[in-house]
Order: C-alpha cells, then sequence, then structure tokens
C-alpha cells in the first residue's frame, strides 16, 4: 500500500501521514486509530515495542 493510500483510507492528508512516517509528526490516539483501522490492524499492533 502507498503512503497516498494509506493516508487516503485512513482520512489523514499525505503530508500529515509522510510526516508521521519521517518521526516529524506526533500522531495522536485518534490518528493511530484511524491509520489502524486503514491496515485492518488493532491499535495495539501500532504501539507494540519491538
Amino acid at each position: 500500500m502507498s503512503q497516498e493510500e494509506l493516508a487516503a483510507a485512513a482520512g489523514i492528508d499525505r503530508s500529515y501521514m509522510s510526516g508521521i512516517e519521517r518521526g516529524v509528526r506526533n500522531p495522536s490516539v485518534l490518528r493511530l486509530a484511524q491509520i489502524a483501522r486503514a491496515l485492518g490492524a488493532q491499535l495495539s499492533d501500532l504501539t507494540e515495542k519491538l
């Protein structure tokens, strides 16, 4: 899935999604939930420590 496709599916602007990926944006829990939903994942999948 491209960054643009993910942003559209999550209802987030592509430039904001780019900022998240580059580490210059700190997404809220709501934004993370939108991204998780767009990926078909659980919010915990995005927040687990490696």
